[in-house]
């Protein structure tokens, strides 16, 4: 059984037992997160697809550690000029580990 979730403006295939990275949660590491919105449902070889039956269907994780990504460079050049510009970013993510699919 595997659920399809969205968080972070993302969609994340799930299962029991997985590990995942997600978009920077309001969470402790400890803590229980459950996500309400679910896409898609494949149970038994079947797939659950239907909003109003998705309405009751919840998956629930632990937040395992809060990390963050790895750096990407954003660089801004004119050529000509004498204008260059670099500023780096890391993205902070949240480390799941997926406890239970409620169906």
């Amino acid at each position: 059984m595997y659920a399809i979730i969205k968080t972070g403006g993302k969609q994340y295939k799930v299962a029991e037992g997985d590990t995942i990275k997600v978009e920077k949660l309001k969470a402790e590491v400890g803590e229980t997160v459950t996500f309400d919105d679910v896409k898609l449902l494949e149970k038994d070889g079947t797939a659950v697809v239907d909003p109003k039956q998705l309405e009751a269907v919840k998956v629930e994780g632990t937040v395992l550690a809060l990390e963050k990504n790895k750096k990407i460079i954003v660089m801004k050049f004119k050529r000509r000029k004498g204008y260059k510009r670099k500023q780096g970013h890391r993205q902070r993510q949240t480390k799941l580990q997926i406890t239970k699919i409620h169906a």
